[in-house]
Formats: C-alpha cells, structure tokens, sequence
C-alpha cells in the first residue's frame, strides 16, 4: 500500500480552526488579529513536533502575509552576528505583496551571544511592517532580555487521546483503518509529537500488507512488545508469578524491544488497572484505548484481589528513572520484579 508525500506535510493544519490542543494560543491570537494589535514580535516554545512553525505560518497567513513577504530563518544554521547583521539591514526593505513581512526564526535558541545582542534592538523597536516570531524546544536557554520584548505562548505538548485521534482520522483520509490499541500505542510512542505520531502512522500503512493496522504491526516497527507479551506480564504480575513475569521481560528483550518505551507501556496497563478499580465510573474512558482483549482483562483484574496496584505503580516509577542510567536499561524492572513478587 503506497503512501504519497510524508503524512505530517500532506495534513499540516492550515487554518487557526485545524489546529488541536492549543486553545489557549488560538484565541489570544484571533482576538489580537480581531482587534488589529498585531504584536510586533512573538514567541512560541514547546517540545519537538508541537507545531510552533505551523502556528507561525497560519498567523502569518492570517494578518494577511503573502508567501513572498515571508521568510524563514533556520537559526541552527543562520546563527552567527553576520547572519544577524544582514537580517537587521533586510528588515527596512518594504513588503513586496503585503501590509506585514513576517519573519520566523526557528531554533531561536541556537543563535550565539553575540547574534542575541545584535537581534535585541532589532526586537525593540522593529520597523512597522515587520513581524518577527521566535520559535525555540529550549526557553531557559533564552535571554531574559529577548524574553521581556516578546508575547511568549508555551504550546501544549498534545495529549494521547488527542494524537490517537489524529492518527486514526488521518490512516481513514488514506484509506487505511488503525485499530483503537494500534492506535493508542502510536500516540504513547510519539511522546506529545505531532509529526513523530504521523511519521509512525505512515510507516504503518506502508508496511502492512492489508487495510487495517492492529497494534503488533506498530510494536514491529517501533520497537514496543507484541499484545501477547505484555498481556503476559500482566498476567504474571497479577498472579504474583515471578518466573513468569521474567519470562515475559525476558522475551522482551530478546526481540530487541524498547525498553523505555515497554516500561512506558507496562506503566499505563497498571495504572488502568488501578483507575478502573478506584474510580468505576469512567471506566470505559479508561479502556477505550486498549483492545477488546485487553479490556477484558483489565476489568477482571480491577474487579478482584490483585497485585496490580499502587505499590507497584511507584515501584515501576522508580524503574523507569533508574533505568535512564542504568548500563542494562531492564535489570532495574528484573530487580524490582523479584522484589516486589518475593514480598
């Protein structure tokens, strides 16, 4: 099944109303437009994939920038004082098309110290037509004096519900059906990145040999457990079976899975668990990401006595902090498993 152009290009928001989880910014934004005070230098901080540059081109489109009044600067490219020094001298020239230039420095944070000196005038006391917007993954790296000349908007890291919705829409746009734990597991991976999302839905679709793409297919290819072995570990945690349970991890790693990312994912299967017994209500919310099988034994689990529990939350808590530095990213989750099953 072929796919054309990268996914994340192909359905990048165009307009103020596409864009998802960042209300905060859009109103702030549509009423300044709404009210004619465009600010005269903006900036938008949030991690990888968020959409800041986006953000940036649909505000620009909407005060009614041209593409030819639009220039977008790499500063992790363009980051010295002379390259700073030209775009200080580019500002005064006039829009070709347009009421506003709008000039977008990305990575804004990579400019060196004296590039940031000679920007800080620049950023002051800007010509009127022109509308600079900053965008940086790293704001404490920023100077407090750029910081105090721009309206600053911290952009949302998306949720997981908000991304497996996207992926799921988008993979039905292509003519592809994602199922709903294939679905959560992309949005878990992606880590509150827009693009990494679409970028693994895409490789999705690529691989499968069918229409439909269930959440082996996506462990496949980025590297989490398959449905079984995590179900097993599940199985064997809540049984309080320690052989079994280092069966199961065994397996893991022996298929080369992620590590991080299977004791993210055991993470979320406990912590469903634990929400399902103590708050009953929203217990089909808390489900509806996992597949039908999985439900079913979560729900059984949560009904019960069973060692998947708080406890043993905190304990994988530690695990996933200890095994960032750990030489053997799983022997602190072997450790605290013959722990925790011992006592």
């Amino acid at each position: 099944m072929s796919v054309t152009g990268a996914l994340y290009r192909k359905y990048r928001p165009l307009e103020f109303k596409d864009v998802k989880d960042q209300d905060h910014i859009v109103t702030v934004l549509e009423g300044a437009i709404n009210k004619g005070e465009i600010p005269h230098a903006i900036l938008f901080s949030g991690t990888r994939g968020t959409g800041k540059t986006t953000l940036a081109r649909i505000f620009a489109k909407a005060i009614g920038t041209s593409d030819m009044d639009l220039y977008e600067i790499d500063a992790a490219s363009n980051r010295g004082i002379d390259d700073v020094r030209e775009l200080k001298e580019a500002v005064h020239t006039l829009p070709y098309e347009s009421k506003q230039k709008v000039y977008i420095i990305d990575e804004v944070h990579m400019l060196t110290k004296e590039a940031f000196n000679a920007l800080l005038k620049t950023l002051e006391e800007p010509p009127e037509h022109v509308v600079f917007i900053l965008a940086t993954t790293e704001e404490e790296k920023l100077l407090d004096t750029i910081l105090s000349r721009c309206q600053v908007f911290r952009m949302h890291s998306p949720s997981r519900s908000v991304l497996a919705e996207i992926v799921t829409d988008i993979a039905k746009k292509e003519g592809f059906k994602l199922e709903a734990d294939a679905a959560d597991l992309i949005a878990i991976a992606a880590d509150g990145s827009f693009r990494d999302a679409l970028g693994v839905t895409q490789k999705v679709i690529m691989a499968s040999g069918d229409k439909i793409g269930d959440a082996d297919e996506v462990a496949a290819i980025i590297g989490a457990p398959k449905v079984a072995v995590m179900q097993n570990l599940l199985e064997a945690l809540h049984a309080k079976d320690k052989e079994a349970a280092l069966s199961a991890v065994h397996d893991a790693v022996q298929t080369g899975v992620d590590m991080k990312l299977f004791i993210r994912l055991l993470l979320e299967h406990v912590r469903a668990v634990m929400l399902v017994r103590n708050l009953p209500t929203k217990k089909d919310d808390i489900l509806s990401a996992f597949g039908t099988e999985t439900q079913s034994k979560i729900a059984e689990y949560a009904s019960g006595q069973t060692a998947l529990n708080s406890h043993l939350l905190l304990r994988l808590l530690e695990v996933a902090a200890l095994m960032n530095n750990s030489p053997i990213p799983h022997a602190p989750l072997e450790a605290v498993l013959i722990d925790y099953l011992e006592a």
